[in-house]
């Protein structure tokens, strides 16, 4: 045997190599990369998941009020589910967008009752929903067009058996069945205007300032312009049309200021008022009970007024001229109509003469 050649066959090597365990370094660290690669996917569809959410809740869409106490705090209305109602009720009637940013009918709504209940500048409500301040001003001025149309009829003056099979208890142990409205007025501020003529149309000597009158009744909102600061409540009261709407054997609250005795007579009807002093030291006990009975069951329209007002704030501050301007084609103004869809949307609110229980 030649001592320079080996007797082992040359693929022995090779075979001994096949027997020895593989190096898997290389598929372990492509599945460790997999892992990670797959790990950080579901990290990133997490975070958007997450940054979708937050998007929403700030987008002032329905996910953003479905809780009631946001809905009641932002509308004034107390319930989602009633202001998706409200929804349903204008959506055939809500204009498309078509200028800017794309607001969705459910933004339109939600844009003009926040104006209405938080009396929200129209730049800040312009920077909330990202379109421009002239956009805004449309929608909020074609919204209240749709609810007027829609919701005007929530505020009207029911049949005599309505109101008796309607009413509270309080009225009927005082003024047995009977009464038929309570009388009253509350004051919207206006700006103060240029024209001289316009000046004194609006102008209260007793306010001060200048002040548009608006005439609230427990069933009755009147249209076609409120009364100038100069009007008095017997002037406003007469004009209104609430006189025609009355029938014989009515009987009519009313505060002192109302002067209309005479008025409601010529219908058939009666006027109660609260007894005067003047004249007198002091009243007699008839008058004394009387009173008493009258600003015992008075006291209920003003409660409703104050919680229209408390509701809808933009009644609250100086109304802008453009606003008691009569609507083209139209004898409302845009501040009628924002005052009867305030008085619909208060009307949906639980009622604040509370009910016996038995």
């Amino acid at each position: 045997m030649d001592a320079g050649h080996s007797d082992v066959p040359a693929h022995s090597h090779s075979q001994a190599d096949e027997g020895a365990p593989k190096d898997n370094t290389g598929e372990q660290q492509d599945c460790s990369q997999c892992c990670i690669k797959v790990a950080e996917i579901h990290r990133l569809l997490e975070e958007n998941r997450k940054l979708k959410e937050e998007l929403s809740r700030k987008s002032l869409d329905e996910n953003f009020m479905k809780d009631d106490s946001m809905v009641k705090y932002y509308t004034g209305l107390p319930s989602f589910a009633l202001l998706m109602g409200v929804l349903t009720q204008i959506l055939p009637s809500l204009p498309k967008s078509t200028t800017g940013r794309k607001l969705s009918h459910f933004q339109m709504l939600l844009l003009t009752l926040m104006r209405m209940r938080l009396n929200l500048p129209l730049d800040h409500l312009a920077h909330l929903f990202d379109i421009s301040r002239q956009h805004t001003s449309t929608v909020f001025c074609d919204n209240i067009n749709v609810l007027y149309a829609h919701l005007s009829p929530l505020v009207h003056w029911p049949e005599r058996h309505c109101m008796q099979d309607s009413m509270p208890h309080q009225f009927v142990e005082m003024f047995d069945n009977r009464v038929r409205v309570i009388i009253d007025c509350f004051e919207l501020f206006i700006e103060r205007a240029q024209n001289l003529r316009a000046k004194a149309q609006t102008y209260s000597n007793y306010k001060g300032r200048q002040y548009s009158t608006r005439n609230h009744l427990f069933y009755f909102q009147r249209g076609g312009g409120g009364g100038g600061g100069g009007g008095s409540d017997k002037q406003i009261a007469e004009e209104s049309g609430f006189l025609q709407k009355l029938s014989p054997g009515d009987m009519v609250l009313a505060d002192r200021g109302f002067d209309i005795k005479e008025s409601v007579a010529f219908m058939g009807t009666t006027l109660k008022t609260p007894a005067f002093t003047k004249g007198r030291s002091q009243l007699d006990s008839k008058d004394v009970e009387e009173t008493r009975k009258i600003a015992h069951v008075r006291i209920h329209v003003e409660r409703v007024i104050g919680l229209m007002r408390s509701k809808y704030n933009i009644l609250n501050d100086t109304i802008r001229l453009n606003m008691v301007l009569p609507c083209e084609g139209e004898g409302m103004t845009l501040l009628d109509k924002i005052v009867v869809v305030s008085c619909a949307l208060t009307i949906m609110s639980p009622s604040i003469v509370v009910k016996p229980s038995f």
